[in-house]
């Protein structure tokens, strides 16, 4: 609260030496409470402001100078209480001390700070500081964390980017090495396969019948491969050791799917649908197996024969239709006389 001082009737101010020796303390206090209230303020506002306890207060403007501290803080008081209300201090402060007995001891005197004067401050100034203050304070804590965070993913990459920089000068000496070996020893298999190839041709030159021989001898072991099975829709099949032998292999073939039939004699097909069957001899199709679709039994898968094409058999005679009867008309029939008649 803000207390300005005011003038004062002269008679409340009006305080000699002689009056005061002779005044009673209730004048004292009638003083301080005339003056407080011609001013329009309470105790309550004087001792908030004072930082004064409201007890002393009444007791100073009831005239009990007993019931105040020291006399060292009860003058203190007595000096700014009289300034808040615009009295003459000094005379106060000597009529109290002439009252209570108290020496004059200036250096014990209390100066109590007098009530500074509200400055008012604009409570949308206070806002707006406020919150430049935060947003200032946030931006630097922004670019601070940012220049950390940018300093640190900058740093590790050159030891990274040198680490691996290193080893590749090593491994380049070896790594141009070894594919010149493989690259010439790629050439070099295929080429040795090759080169006994053209030995066996002079021996056919000497003889023919003996170059005849490992010609046929060469394609003997892939021989279990020859005769293959490929499904040109779903089928089953049946591979047995003859006709009532036993089961080599019996499934249902997929469109596509194959089987190779392992080079053994007697060997015969069973298949549920010819139509979706065919049987290859070395990737060719096969010209002996018998035509027909449908159920097939008892094919026999040797190679020589399946190679063979099927002898055509002879055509059955077809028979000679019958000549149909001629419709004989009514005169024929009049005309016809049994032979056991004819005599008569």
């Amino acid at each position: 609260m803000r207390f300005t001082a005011r003038a004062v009737p002269d008679d409340m101010t009006r305080t000699d030496a002689g009056g005061a020796a002779g005044a009673e303390p209730e004048r004292l206090g009638a003083e301080f409470r005339a003056a407080r209230e011609a001013l329009g303020y309470t105790l309550d506002d004087v001792a908030r402001t004072l930082r004064i306890r409201r007890a002393y207060l009444v007791a100073l403007e009831e005239g009990r100078l007993a019931d105040l501290p020291a006399p060292a803080y009860a003058i203190g008081f007595i000096r700014s209480y009289a300034r808040v209300l615009g009295l003459d201090d000094d005379a106060l402060v000597r009529h109290y001390r002439e009252l209570s007995g108290a020496a004059a001891t200036p250096r014990s005197e209390l100066i109590f700070p007098e009530p500074v004067p509200d400055r008012a401050v604009p409570t949308g100034a206070l806002v707006l500081v406020g919150s430049l203050l935060a947003f200032g304070a946030y931006i630097g804590w922004y670019q601070w964390s940012g220049n950390d965070s940018r300093t640190v993913d900058t740093v590790p990459p050159p030891p990274r980017l040198a680490e691996p920089a290193a080893p590749p000068t090593l491994p380049p000496d070896p790594v141009v090495g070894s594919p010149p070996p493989a690259a010439n020893a790629m050439p070099v298999l295929p080429i040795q396969p090759v080169r006994p190839s053209p030995t066996p041709p002079p021996a056919p030159a000497a003889g023919p019948a003996g170059a005849a021989t490992p010609a046929a001898e060469a394609p003997a072991p892939p021989a279990e491969g020859r005769v293959v099975l490929r499904a040109k829709s779903d089928v089953w099949v049946q591979v047995r050791e003859g006709a009532g032998g036993a089961s080599v292999m019996q499934r249902i073939l997929k469109p596509g799917e194959s089987y190779e039939v392992p080079a053994r004699a007697g060997l015969v097909l069973h298949a549920g649908n010819m139509a979706g069957l065919e049987v290859l001899i070395d990737g060719a199709p096969a010209p002996g197996v018998p035509p027909g679709t449908g159920p097939r039994r008892n094919i026999a898968l040797d190679p020589e024969r399946l190679r063979a094409a099927p002898e055509p058999q002879p055509e059955a005679p077809k028979p000679r239709p019958k000549p149909r009867p001629r419709p004989r008309s009514d005169s024929s029939d009049a005309a016809y006389v049994p032979p056991e008649e004819r005599g008569n």
